[in-house]
């Protein structure tokens, strides 16, 4: 089969480990299936694993990716769940599980023809939803989802930042925000980024480190170091920050006595549980909410996709289709 690997680490180049073509069929083991790949997203997991983030060395090559929409062994419309883990050693989660990975960390992803996983792994596919938007789900909206549902706290009518408008991500909680009713803001260096927030969804949009209207309830939280500071600036008294990333930098100065003396909440979040991104499918279905897809590359041209995620010139996801 046809499929995009990291053969080698580095982290001033990432590009220069990403291998395209042809790899073994995969191979499912008991109680793993295997899915036919009809369409798969990047993310920037994709870009720190070639990096060398995240990855043993003695695993390459690996074939990258973590998303996919496709079809199973019987014919079922489906989509992927990436987290490999077992939920009875995560009280219930699998992404509490302390063994737990992703696809494509210690199991072959799936930038590729095909991809085994789990047979729990998989959710069905809306009819509605296409397989491009579909494979936008597992990882990036799926993320989303599970910060602005699950850990913000937030009810329908709150003010919530997203720092970053552009990545996958952030556009997927300021489409999800706007539809569940919140006040939804934005910020980011780019003036088209923010006109192109604002028709996604975002009611303001502002330039980084902004001095804000007024503060916020919470602020979703991917940036990083080059953030953080105007993220806590931001929240009012007794506010909340969801992180699940840092792409600018993971060691920002704390800030604690801001911290302790507005009594403010910092929450970790990662991806999402099988059921989450269920229901995730169907608010989708439910709002008529659907994925920003920035470009759809076939996955021969994935180098072209990397490329633009490295020089951040998105807005959305990028789709590969085999």
């Amino acid at each position: 089969m046809f499929a995009v690997t990291a053969s080698q680490f580095d982290a001033d180049n990432p590009l220069k480990g990403l291998t395209l073509g042809e790899r073994p069929d995969p191979a499912a083991p008991e109680g793993w299936t295997t899915v036919t790949v009809k369409a798969t997203a990047l993310n920037h997991h994709d870009l720190w694993s070639l990096k060398g983030v995240g990855l043993r060395a003695e695993r390459l090559p690996i074939v990258l990716g973590c998303d996919a929409a496709g079809v199973d062994e019987d014919g079922n419309e489906v989509i992927v769940h990436a987290v490999i883990g077992d939920p009875d050693r995560g009280g219930g989660d699998e992404t509490l599980d302390p063994k737990r990975s992703l696809l494509s960390e210690s199991y072959d992803g799936t930038f590729a023809e095909k991809v085994a996983v789990p047979r729990r792994n998989l959710v069905p596919k809306p009819a509605e939803l296409s397989f491009e938007e579909a494979s936008c789900l597992p990882t990036a909206w799926l993320t989303a989802y599970r910060m602005l549902f699950d850990k913000a706290g937030l009810l329908p009518g709150s003010t919530v930042l997203v720092q970053g408008a552009g990545g996958g991500v952030a556009t997927a909680l300021i489409a999800l925000g706007a539809a569940a009713g919140y006040r939804v803001w934005t910020t980011s260096r780019s003036e088209g980024k923010r006109e192109r927030a604002l028709k996604l969804g975002a009611d303001e949009a502002f330039e980084p480190g902004a001095r804000l209207p007024e503060r916020v309830d919470a602020v979703m939280e991917t940036v990083g170091e080059a953030t953080w500071s105007h993220s806590l600036k931001s929240l009012r008294p007794g506010g909340r920050i969801v992180v699940s990333g840092a792409t600018s930098g993971q060691v920002p100065p704390a800030e604690l006595s801001r911290v302790f003396f507005l009594q403010l909440s910092v929450v970790g979040s990662t991806m999402g549980t099988r059921d989450q991104l269920e229901r995730l499918a169907r608010f989708l279905v439910k709002s008529g909410v659907r994925p920003q897809i920035d470009r759809v590359l076939p996955l021969a041209r994935a180098n072209e996709g990397f490329a633009a995620m490295a020089e951040g010139e998105l807005f959305g996801k990028i789709v590969f289709t085999p």
